[in-house]
């Protein structure tokens, strides 16, 4: 049966890549301040950087901020995926950065919203609700979530650092790797993974080692400073994969381009890989 990471791990396996390409319209990037140039904006960025891309990830707040024409933006860059995809002969997945969260009534309207209306993969979650918040977005194991656990940001430590006391458990732990585990458990269709900031590598492996088997979403690398061979090390399953790492501004705005940006990320992974494991 096909599953959300077996479907996310043919795409690594066809691009070699664990390159998610995050598509963030800023306002300051855009030649002017609209929903048509937003769209144009991630057009280009799609087209530029399919073949490297194990997937992408446009950030709904920076289409939302154009109310609906903004949405229908995103459903055309949704479109537009599909269409290289199918160029390309490999199906990219989509995974829609919203880090949605709430009770199970209105999480089911996020969820029909997500994957019917929108037709994306997967859907960053913040799992604060608890299980019945994440329950509708997990039925179809073809659809995928990534549960907020470590983010990359400064204010991270405020809540997700505190130790916690799990029922049944005389041991003290950080809040992240109980989620992590929470996570863990609850992954009985393959479709849940977990974010966890490369700005943070020691507790990324800290949590690699609580959960050896969950995929890794990874935000953190260029922009915001996380470093790729230390992110890679500390958050790389046994087999190579389980972590994905989402650059946005360090491809969009590049020097040389999004296309050599996208490509030497891509070949700094392979190789960085192969010093680890032996193999790209």
């Amino acid at each position: 049966m096909e599953t959300f990471f077996t479907f996310l791990e043919k795409r690594v396996d066809d691009s070699s890549s664990l390159l998610c390409i995050g598509l963030d319209p800023h306002i300051p990037d855009l030649k002017e301040p609209t929903a048509a140039s937003a769209l144009d904006f991630c057009l280009t960025l799609v087209k530029a950087t399919a073949p490297f891309a194990a997937a992408f990830k446009p950030n709904a707040a920076f289409f939302e901020v154009f109310g609906a024409e903004g949405w229908t933006a995103l459903k055309q860059v949704i479109e537009a995926i599909r269409e290289e995809s199918n160029r390309m002969g490999s199906r990219i997945p989509i995974i829609l950065d919203a880090k949605r969260g709430d009770i199970a009534s209105t999480a089911e309207a996020y969820a029909q919203s997500t994957f019917e209306s929108l037709g994306v993969d997967c859907i960053t979650l913040n799992p604060y609700l608890g299980k019945d918040s994440i329950d509708p977005f997990i039925q179809n194991p073809e659809k995928g979530v990534f549960l907020l656990c470590k983010t990359s940001n400064a204010g991270s430590m405020d809540l997700q650092n505190l130790l916690v006391m799990p029922m049944g458990s005389d041991m003290p732990m950080p809040l992240y790797i109980y989620v992590a585990k929470l996570a863990a458990q609850w992954n009985e269709k393959n479709n849940i993974g977990v974010v966890v900031g490369a700005t943070h590598p020691q507790i990324m492996e800290m949590i690699r080692a609580a959960v050896p088997d969950l995929w890794f979403l990874a935000p953190g690398v260029g922009a915001q400073g996380g470093e790729l061979e230390m992110t890679l090390k500390s958050g790389l399953r046994a087999d190579g994969k389980g972590l994905l790492i989402p650059i946005s501004r360090a491809i969009s705005r590049a020097a040389e381009g999004p296309v050599k940006a996208a490509a030497d990320f891509r070949d700094q992974i392979v190789n960085i890989k192969r010093n680890i494991f032996g193999h790209g």
